[in-house]
């Protein structure tokens, strides 16, 4: 019986599928694919509840996010409240270094369910602060990134090795990575020590007729038509991706290319998928190539920020995008995007400033006049606007029998920046112009006043956009001019005097409600302008009305910043609680967890709009609904329809099907996985521990004990750890001072992958650790652990269409470095691997007929003040100054260094013990060179 059927617990899940699924884990160890949306936090919380009422259960929780950990910690939380169990002792975490050795243990002593970060966890299990054997259960979130060089699946391996009895359950929302590569879905369970797997698909019978039922919630799809500069701005960019694909194909042939088309380019990790093709030949691709992938990035992002920001913010990103991707002054065309020189690229950047304004504007950003706002918006924000009216309009005309949701309004959106837009639409929307700003810039004649409208908004982020222009400029030609000086040779010196009071121009303080343009005009008694010239006279009336109108100054104050519900707190005619159902509330979709359904639970909606699609979100609607018979919901489901947008939605969905359908047809083609048993058969481990040392007479010998690592913990970040344990050796963390890994008594490794090669020889870490190794250890080594997988040249590979060539050759390059550390350190070895896998392998070479390391003497050197502090006198620089010493050679240094205490003892000696050490020619050198009296010459 388990402790879950002992003492049953009250569960929140309502559904049939929920509670299917829930007696699966309840009976057995599986790993738990389900969609995105159904609930996989919920069900992870609902099994840590069952458990942590019952019992003196040690329950570990892993790879949980922050997020997750809240979200878990508040529901295990409420749960005890409810069922009101006086055992249940909810979610503890551990998840930093600060928290002490003796503080972890008492935890662990006392039982629970903790939440451990992975290199805690695997460090507590190595060194036996926590006992794997009196652990209940590991539960694993995000099954689908054990791999097999993760530390999940090391702690995975050690508490399997360790507890054969305890249980072991995984969890996973993304099928997606589970149908790459070969047998994918045996190999993730092979990880995870687990032979069976649950598939939980939208498609699934039980999850259908759950969600189907009578309480099916009621959606409203609106396919919005995009504006006709929306549709062309999105059909040049489409147009530049597919030239920028071709491309790539013909420089880059010999790659497999069957997933580079245009539908797999909308997809957001497309540009990665390229970039892990290109990585083993990086460094020989061509600049073009390079080019590309960081434009196929860049072309993606503008697609987005087509239908998420409005047209003023658009084109200001778009003259961003110019600016960073025009050349310096001084080099050629080819160093620019190839994409920008296609007719699509003018498509693109004339289209959106037709969507904001027409006419020029003066190079240096300032306003000329033949300019005229257009201030274009965006198609959703009337459907936005209507969908709300028809929310009052319905509920005050055809109110509903009162239920449990609260009636209040969720919008939904992307991301924070959305979010911001969208409740500045709603704050502004009923705004109207003044009479003189309607004098100043004429409306459409069939404008209608009644209506919802932008106008203020998109005024005042088009006046922020003239004064965001004419500062870009400048600084923008300050930064030019400051580059050309630079290229000339020449030094760029500021006088005080000028400079005093004058601060850099992207300083420029900004004031609230406006801009600094707007002290450049001014306004009569009657509102008329006082400016001299007919040019002047229409600059600033552009500039006026684009300011706020009159008596919308303190408007414009409070809509800047947002409203200060706050400000007159004190007053207690003002101060009240606000009603759910005359709220809306706006906020971003929660797409790397289950944030959203706890959303839904706290806010209680009578009406969500999706502003922008979600699949996982519907779904959760869709549980939401019909978890709780007794609240209506109605979802207003927007999309531009034959846009980007939908493609998006469309084949994320189709994804997540086809990943399902692989995943189905694995499972019932897949042979029986048999869990590999960590430990050791005994036949096997005393061929492992024979040792072969017979040199001089001696006999064969053989011992039980395993090969052992020492190991810093702080490298357990890498997968070496992991790799090592793998090979059935026993792995020993520690704080070490001095390397990375103790392999034997005389081997001490410093592992450095490239990055931290190239920071170490920048600050200069890496020649003092060379040196203490030295000290300590009779074979110092350094490992430099490159990727196979990944780029990787020691030569400054320099592009020749920079036209840099040989200069770029200097002395400072990494292949220089380590030239000048090997002539330092004659002795240091230096190890070249591949891979993690091939370093395990090294290790294990170099371990063969070696004595095992003695943890405690591998912590106390570098700590130690005694009989070291003579060996840590002569470091690497009195040893340089030694071999300068007449009669001192390489062969005989070492015996001076190991005899003599440090360089005044040598320099003191007599001339007899000095010709025992190195001779008596060699002595008497020696002796003459530091006894000789310079006043005598």
């Amino acid at each position: 019986m388990t402790a879950a059927e002992a003492a049953p617990v009250k569960l929140s899940l309502p559904l049939d599928y929920q509670q299917t699924i829930f007696r699966e884990l309840q009976e057995t160890d599986c790993l738990l694919i389900l969609a995105r949306g159904l609930g996989t936090l919920r069900l992870a919380t609902n099994l840590l509840h069952s458990y942590d009422c019952v019992g003196n259960n040690l329950i570990l929780l892993l790879a949980a996010t922050d997020r997750e950990n809240a979200w878990i910690g508040e529901s295990l939380a409420s749960a005890a409240a409810i069922s009101r169990a006086p055992k249940c002792r909810g979610l503890s975490l551990v998840n930093t270094d600060a928290m002490s050795v003796v503080t972890r243990e008492k935890m662990y002593a006392k039982g629970g369910i903790f939440s451990i970060t992975s290199r805690i966890l695997i460090v507590d299990l190595l060194s036996g602060l926590l006992d794997a054997e009196k652990v209940t259960g590991l539960l694993v979130l995000h099954a689908e990134r054990v791999i097999a060089t993760s530390l999940e699946a090391f702690i995975i391996r050690t508490y399997r090795q360790k507890n054969k009895n305890g249980f072991l359950k995984a969890f996973s929302d993304s099928p997606e990575p589970l149908t790459s590569g070969f047998s994918p879905l045996a190999t993730v369970l092979k990880n995870l020590f687990l032979r069976t797997v649950s598939l939980y698909p939208r498609f699934h019978v039980s999850v259908a007729q759950s969600l189907e039922g009578k309480r099916k919630a009621e959606v409203i799809e609106l396919e919005i038509p995009m504006s006709d500069g929306m549709r062309d701005i999105q059909n040049a960019v489409l147009e530049c991706v597919e030239v920028s694909i071709q491309e790539l194909k013909k420089g880059n042939s010999g790659l497999e290319m069957d997933d580079w088309n245009l539908d797999s380019a909308l997809h957001r990790n497309f540009d990665t998928i390229i970039r892990r093709q290109l990585d083993p030949v990086w460094h020989r691709t061509s600049f073009r190539t390079r080019q590309i992938v960081r434009d196929l990035t860049l072309l993606r992002s503008i697609l987005h920020s087509l239908l998420a920001y409005d047209a003023v913010t658009f084109l200001k990103y778009l003259d961003t995008v110019l600016a960073a991707s025009s050349p310096p002054p001084g080099s050629t065309r080819q160093n620019q995007s190839p994409w920008l020189f296609l007719d699509a690229a003018h498509v693109i950047f004339d289209t959106a400033r037709r969507r904001v304004y027409t006419g020029k504007l003066a190079p240096g950003g300032d306003v000329t006049e033949s300019l005229h706002p257009v201030l274009e918006e965006l198609p959703k924000w009337a459907v936005l606007a209507e969908v709300l009216d028809e929310i009052e309009r319905d509920s005050y005309f055809n109110p509903v029998a009162a239920d449990e949701s609260n009636g209040g309004i969720l919008v939904m959106c992307g991301d924070q920046g959305t979010c911001a837009q969208v409740r500045e639409y709603l704050q502004t929307m009923w705004v109207r112009p003044s009479e003189q700003d309607k004098r100043d810039v004429p409306e459409e004649e069939d404008s209608d006043d009644g209506k919802p409208t932008a106008n203020f908004m998109m005024r005042r982020n088009l006046r922020n956009y003239l004064a965001w222009k004419r500062d870009f400029a400048r600084v923008s030609a300050s930064l030019f001019t400051e580059n050309q000086k630079s290229i000339n040779g020449q030094e760029l010196r500021h006088n005080g005097s000028n400079s005093r009071g004058r601060g850099p121009p992207n300083k420029r303080r900004r004031i609230r409600g406006g801009s600094t343009a707007a002290g450049n005009t001014s306004r009569a008694a009657n509102g008329a302008v006082n400016v001299a010239g007919d040019k002047e006279a229409h600059i600033s009336s552009l500039l006026d009305s684009l300011a706020p109108g009159e008596g919308e100054a303190g408007q414009s104050d409070m809509l800047t910043c947002g409203p200060d519900v706050l400000e007159n707190a004190g007053n207690e005619d003002f101060y009240e609680l606000l009603e759910f159902n005359e709220l809306v509330v706006v906020h971003p979709y929660d797409r790397d967890g289950d944030g959203d359904e706890h959303l839904l639970d706290e806010v209680r909606p009578r009406y969500v709009i999706m502003y922008e699609p979600d699949a996982a979100f519907v779904r959760r609607v869709e549980v939401y609904r019909s978890s709780h018979g007794n609240r209506n919901v109605r979802v207003y489901f927007l999309y531009y329809g034959g846009s980007v947008e939908e493609q998006r939605y469309l084949s994320a969905v189709r994804r997540e099907k086809d990943a399902f359908t692989r995943l189905i047809q694995e499972r019932s083609n897949m042979a029986l996985t048999i869990t590999h048993d960590a430990a050791l058969d005994p036949q096997d481990a005393f061929l492992r521990t024979v040792n072969t040392r017979i040199a001089g007479g001696g006999r064969l010998t053989a011992t039980a004990e395993p090969p052992r690592v020492v190991v810093d913990v702080r490298e357990f970040r890498s997968s070496l750890p992991s790799l090592l344990h793998g090979r059935a050796m026993t792995v020993i963390p520690c704080m070490l001072t001095v390397g990375d890994y103790v392999l034997t008594p005389q081997i001490c490794i410093e592992r450095k992958s490239i990055k931290d090669l190239i920071s170490s020889f920048q600050n200069g870490r890496l020649y003092n650790q060379a040196e203490t190794m030295l000290l300590h250890y009779k074979n110092p080594m350094l490992l430099i652990e490159f990727d196979a997988q990944k780029s990787f040249t020691l030569e400054p590979f320099a592009d020749l269409s920079n036209s840099i060539g040989a200069s770029a050759m200097t002395s400072n390059d990494l292949q220089s470095k380590i030239v000048q550390l090997t002539l330092a350190f004659p002795k240091l070895r230096i190890v070249w691997s591949s891979s993690p896998y091939q370093t395990a392998e090294i290790f294990s070479e170099l371990k063969k007929q070696q004595d095992e390391p003695d943890p405690i003497r591998a912590v106390q050197i570098g700590l130690e003040n005694g009989e070291d502090e003579g060996a840590r006198s002569f470091s690497q620089l009195p040893q340089d100054m030694m071999r300068a010493v007449p009669g001192i050679t390489a062969k005989n240094l070492s015996r001076l260094v190991l005899d003599m205490r440090d360089m005044g003892e040598v320099a003191n000696a007599e001339e007899e013990r000095l010709s025992g050490l190195v001779g008596k020619e060699a002595g008497r050198q020696i002796f003459r060179f530091f006894n000789r009296s310079l006043f005598d010459e």
